[in-house]
């Protein structure tokens, strides 16, 4: 039976149990198999891996892993640590858009309302996520280990925390996205893009309250939906600068 050594550090020993964390690990194998596989087999979702190095030297997913291989496996935290290592991640897009499974509701609305381009439904299933995580070349948020294992994935992060309003802090540092914010752009409902628009266009659809004291509204492009700074807008806007506020 051959032998490798594996090592992770830093946050992908989050998906090790927990006598297997920072420390060494004996994987026995007796079939050939990528490292790539291997990683995963031990329970490490490969989007969550920035480097690989074997016996000293970098090696990418295609890797076949040899007895007495000697491995070291890097997340994106670790770049700094790493600068002469190969990355394995592909390059950041330029263009930061998401696609999140069913457990990610209130992340998704937290994320449109931040202005960043969410694709979420309740009835997406899998493969379905999978297919729009590549197609779309959307980066894929969940809280399913097993979804970001799936080989259609390139990007794609798991959710560490269960909180939403943590786990929006946790996707903006992930990201580096608090300077992008750009709230009150998208829809909370659809993910349209909202759209000044004049009150006399859309005074029949509004309460006469509102049509008495407010004069400034946004639609949604995709649904309609029409907005205005009513009694939840402080609401929402005390969130924003409580999760914006933390990079400052």
């Amino acid at each position: 039976m051959a032998r490798a050594t594996f090592q992770f550090y830093a946050e992908l020993n989050d998906f090790l149990p927990p006598d297997k964390r920072q420390v060494r690990i004996e994987h026995f194998f007796g079939e050939r198999a990528s490292i790539k596989d291997m990683i995963e087999a031990l329970g490490v979702p490969h989007p969550e891996v920035d480097c690989i190095e074997v016996n000293g030297e970098s090696v990418d997913f295609s890797y076949i892993v040899q007895d007495g291989d000697t491995i070291n496996v890097y997340p994106v935290s670790t770049v700094a640590e790493t600068p002469i290592l190969r990355r394995v991640r592909p390059k950041p897009l330029n263009v930061i858009r998401f696609v999140l499974d069913i457990h990610l509701g209130k992340l998704a609305s937290s994320l449109r309302l931040l202005g960043f381009d969410t694709l979420y439904q309740n009835d997406y299933d899998d493969p379905e996520l999978a297919a729009i995580s590549s197609s779309q070349n959307r980066i894929l948020l969940t809280r399913d280990k097993g979804l970001l294992m799936r080989g259609a994935v390139t990007y794609g992060y798991y959710v560490r925390n269960t909180d939403p309003q943590k786990q929006i802090v946790e996707v903006l540092r992930r990201f580096n996205l608090f300077e992008l914010a750009s709230p009150f752009k998208r829809c909370l409902r659809c993910n349209g893009v909202l759209q000044s628009v004049d009150k006399q266009a859309v005074i029949d659809q509004l309460p006469d309250t509102v049509v008495l004291y407010t004069d400034e509204f946004h639609r949604c492009q995709n649904c309609a939906q029409i907005y205005w700074k009513g009694s939840h807008y402080e609401r929402l806007q005390r969130f924003i600068d409580g999760v914006l506020d933390i990079n400052s």
